[in-house]
């Protein structure tokens, strides 16, 4: 039976060390270099100005450097173990720091929302704090460039799906995989909460996918919709195809989306491709383009590198242009160190 890869880079782990016969591994990475940004955006702050008559507050944007120091640490904790028949558990937290992108300083490190796992066979089941269909679907986040993976090949995309969320409580849903052979299909179902006419109101949001791998090319396909169970409110979709397959030293993606969010800025058609290139002497070249015909749709244009240095350490950057209809183009760019363990 072959094994189907999340594509999710939420759910990748690296290699671990395992505290012997705990039932615990330590897994994760460490990453920091320098991000630089076209007309960086500061963060939006509240001044407050007393006088005789009464106390005003005004909205101010702070100035932030184009340039400014990025950073992460992960650190996956997982803890494990096997029935005598065996069904394997498991349960992830994630403690995760980044810098603030508006500010150019560091966060503090906090624990994100539990994510639960039964596994069997070629069945999983996930709870909690999950990643849905289209975060796991193969080759959708296709060959991403830069540290900081500012750019992809979805970046047209603007229905919001359900994902992982690594600093924050995650949307409390659940998640299935089965692998039969070459194929795989999984679907996700959660709740989430619309403001409507000043009401809140709980709507679902569920999500479809299948997955084929044929020689050395895997096709995948999602369908994905979040209903609102109220008259006159619209209720999005998503379907995406994606393509992916390797030829020797080279690899390449091909992605398309019908992104019917009912938003005039943003409903239509999104696609892209990426594609990497293994140099040799441990340097990978990578590519990605993604656009939709939609006012507000994304524009990401990127070339990148990786120099693996060995051991688990390589150094990463590239150098890209954001652009839309409706928007002033803005380059954006990196380059750092990132070390796995």
């Amino acid at each position: 039976m072959k094994k189907v890869l999340f594509a999710s880079t939420a759910l990748i782990a690296t290699a671990g060390v395992a505290a012997a016969d705990s039932g615990v591994n330590f897994s994760g990475y460490g990453r920091f270099g320098i991000g630089y940004q076209e007309d960086r955006v500061g963060a939006v702050t509240n001044i407050v100005t007393p006088s005789n008559t009464a106390t005003s507050a005004t909205s101010v944007v702070v100035d932030t450097d184009d340039a400014i120091l990025v950073s992460r640490f992960r650190l996956n904790i997982d803890g494990f173990t096997e029935t005598d028949g065996g069904v394997r558990f498991e349960g992830r937290v994630r403690l995760q720091a980044d810098e603030d992108s508006s500010t150019g300083e560091a966060n503090s490190a906090g624990l994100n929302g539990a994510r639960f796992s039964v596994i069997y066979g070629g069945l999983r089941v996930d709870a909690g704090n999950v990643a849905g269909s289209f975060d796991n679907l193969a080759n959708y986040y296709g060959n991403e460039v830069g540290l900081e993976l500012f750019a992809g090949q979805y970046s047209g995309v603007n229905y919001n799906f359900l994902a992982y969320s690594s600093t924050g409580s995650g949307a409390n849903a659940v998640f299935f995989q089965y692998a039969v052979g070459d194929f795989a299909f999984g679907a996700s179902y959660d709740t989430r909460t619309f403001a409507v006419n000043g009401s809140e109101v709980s709507g679902d949001r569920w999500d479809v996918s299948a997955t084929y791998t044929f020689n050395n090319i895997t096709a995948a396909v999602a369908y994905g919709q979040t209903d609102s169970g109220v008259s006159g409110v619209s209720d999005p979709s998503l379907t995406v195809l994606t393509l992916g397959g390797e030829w020797g030293d080279f690899g390449g993606t091909l992605f398309v989306a019908d992104d019917a969010t009912e938003v005039t800025a943003t409903d239509g058609t999104a696609w892209g491709l990426s594609a990497s290139y293994n140099l040799g002497a441990a340097t990978t070249l990578l590519f990605t383009y993604g656009d939709g015909n939609a006012d507000a749709d994304l524009q990401q244009v990127a070339i990148g590198a990786i120099y693996d240095l060995g051991g688990g350490a390589s150094l990463r950057g590239g150098i890209g242009v954001n652009d839309c209809d409706i928007c002033d183009s803005q380059t954006v760019a990196d380059f750092g160190a990132q070390f796995n363990f």
